[in-house]
């Protein structure tokens, strides 16, 4: 425990805590001698919890010493070229490590958490709508300065946004750990600003929790004014906590983009890289180009609640449909961030497990970038109900109806791929044909919300969010658990256990889907989301038990899961060799990697996909001469 303690994670959280005390200080004396208010409901003023849980943000990234080779550079002394690592075991995944194949980890078991969090906050409100009038958040409840129902908005509010972050968090696991291990490359292109992009990532997800006990807020995951410029001092940790966030998210694809560029081995062009590395790609160029907006639209709301500016409030001239325009520039295009490296898994994984070519390769690489670059022009299908100009509507219709189609070369792409393939169903590939059933359902339910005519009446129901879960739990959950059970051998050489890896799978998935028709059902008859409680006259009781209970069969298998995923660790059967025959690179080496990756570099001599096919080879190892001569 003492080691613990002492590592980088409990230094950071220490002096995140000391830097908010610090920044709250300050401004708690200059408003005490410009004789203001000092003091209000949750102890500071609203100023000074913005700037103390700025600084707390800074004092974390020092405290953990993920800034200390930059500081020795800015003194004048040169840090050390590479990072060996100074700790084994656990300990490596508290502590800063420079190791892209640790960070990936990282990454991995923090998204983890964050997903426990968010379903857990899920799983509450769920229990309250299981029946028709308030069953325990009532309005007599008081928890963190809140009563039931506001209760209920901000755990429905912090359960999408705290699960859109660890999806962020998990897709950047899958890329970190990857990526290298594809290219051929020994870490990623900046090994310090990827340690750094994962560290910043944790004080925004304490910043995101921190808004619960500031009194909450009640705008959706979405944060629109004017709900959110009136929201309590819990709505401006929520915005930092995101602003936070995004800057991982920016800087996380940055480093994939120059890494991919600059680090391929020998042989390897374009359409010779792995098809993950396509879809890691396309979505680091919707990062990079497209996640500052969202954090400028809460920056804006954000000073327009500390400086009195009226960039959204129509009494000073301001827009509120402004904020859904910056919003969902980004935010539509983030569900592409979601779902294209899930899709990228998909395709990754369905060729080693039906023993055939993946069937139009070069089709699936380009149909991921035209996602992401038609993804920049659909976003206003959100806003066919805010009032925005309604000339607008039909252009940003057709947009939106045109992603079916790069989306529809991936599917048909896939059924190819199956077809007469010789089949085998070990874990990764049952949680992959999960995933391309759930997102053709999340696919075939979105052409209609696309359409004005049908959006305006299914808008703002429970159609809407059964057709959002589907496209996420598609995109990436079920390709997320596909690549924890297909690359665990990988990273700890041993497997996860085959029959709770199956039990795992057989109670989510068909839980997940009565859950989803479920919503879609009862949406089509009139569910509004985002409520609280519901008119027993409606007669929808029956299906929200039901839906409830489907969610708790969920929670039942995600616990069955990280059982499965901590017991493997140590006593998981041993992963010796290729366990997938895979070919790729990463299969071709001993079990876990070696710290710098390969010993021996490789070229790429074949097709990466071309399975089946006799005498076929995709890398070959280049002998040094040291080897050679002996």
């Amino acid at each position: 425990m003492k080691r613990f303690f002492s590592s980088a994670l409990m230094r950071g959280l220490f002096w995140q805590f000391i830097g908010t005390l610090v920044g709250a200080g300050l401004v708690t004396a200059i408003r005490a001698a410009m004789g203001l208010s000092v003091t209000d409901k949750f102890f500071f003023t609203e100023p000074a919890w913005v700037l103390g849980a700025f600084f707390g943000v800074l004092f974390f990234m020092v405290g953990t010493g993920v800034t200390s080779d930059w500081i020795k550079w800015a003194r004048g002394i040169d840090p050390p070229e590479h990072h060996e690592e100074r700790f084994q075991g656990w300990e490596k995944y508290v502590n800063i490590s420079l190791d892209h194949k640790v960070i990936g980890v990282q990454y991995a078991i923090t998204s983890l958490a964050l997903i426990c969090i968010g379903g857990l906050f899920a799983l509450i409100f769920r229990t309250e709508l299981a029946q028709s009038q308030l069953q325990f958040l009532t309005t007599d409840l008081s928890l963190f300065g809140q009563n039931g129902p506001q209760l209920y908005n901000t755990l429905m509010s912090l359960h999408g946004m705290i699960m859109i972050v660890s999806i962020l968090l998990g897709i950047a696991s899958a890329m970190n750990y990857v990526i290298p291990l594809m290219l051929g490359a020994q870490d990623m292109s900046f090994p310090r600003l990827n340690a750094f992009s994962f560290w910043i990532a944790v004080p925004a997800a304490i910043l995101l929790l921190m808004s619960l006990v500031l009194g909450g807020f009640d705008t959706g995951w979405t944060g629109y004014p004017p709900l959110s410029a009136r929201a309590p001092v819990g709505m401006q940790m929520f915005f930092l906590g995101v602003f936070t966030a995004g800057w991982s998210s920016i800087l996380g694809a940055l480093n994939i983009i120059v890494t991919v560029v600059r680090m391929r081995a020998k042989g390897m062009t374009a359409f010779r890289m792995p098809i993950f590395v396509w879809a890691a790609i396309a979505t680091s160029i919707i990062s990079l180009t497209a996640t500052q907006l969202i954090g400028l639209s809460f920056q804006m709301v954000m000073f327009q609640r500390l400086f009195g500016m009226g960039f959204f409030d129509p009494g000073k001239g301001g827009n509120p449909i402004l904020f859904q325009h910056l919003f969902w520039f980004y935010s539509h295009p983030a569900v592409y961030v979601f779902v294209l490296p899930g899709l990228g898994i998909i395709s990754e994984l369905l060729p080693v497990f039906v023993r055939k070519p993946l069937f139009g390769y070069r089709w699936i690489a380009m149909s991921s970038m035209a996602i992401a670059l038609v993804g920049f022009v659909v976003w206003a299908h959100h806003m066919f109900t805010s009032g925005m100009n309604e000339y607008l509507r039909v252009p940003f219709m057709y947009s939106t109806l045109l992603v079916a189609v790069p989306t529809g070369v991936k599917f048909f792409s896939w059924i190819a791929t199956i077809w007469k393939g010789k089949i085998t169903t070990p874990t990764p590939m049952l949680f992959v044909l999960a995933g391309i059933v759930a997102f053709l359902m999340g696919g075939l339910s979105g052409p209609p919300n696309a359409t004005v005519s049908v959006d305006l009446h299914l808008h703002d129901t429970y159609m809407i969010v059964g057709h959002f879960h589907d496209t996420i739990f598609g995109g990436f959950v079920f390709p997320f658990f596909a690549a924890l059970y297909f690359w665990f051998p990988k990273a700890t050489g041993r497997r996860m256990n085959e029959t709770l890896g199956k039990l795992h799978f057989w109670l989510m998935t068909p839980a997940f889907f009565v859950l989803t028709l479920g919503m879609m059902r009862i949406g089509l008859l009139g569910m509004r989301r985002r409520i609280v409680d519901y008119d027993p006259a409606m007669g929808f009781d029956s299906t929200h038990m039901v839906l409830t209970i489907a969610a708790f069969l969920i929670a039942l298998a995600v616990l069955i899961f990280l059982y499965n995923f901590f017991n493997s660790i140590k006593n998981g059967e041993k992963a010796e060799g290729n366990v997938w025959n895979s070919r790729s690179p990463e299969w071709q080496v001993p079990s876990p990697m070696p710290a710098h990756n390969y010993d021996q570099p490789f070229e790429v001599v074949g097709e990466p996909y071309d399975y089946g096919l006799a005498g076929s080879k995709y890398v070959e190892f280049i002998k040094s001469e040291k080897s050679a001569h002996n």
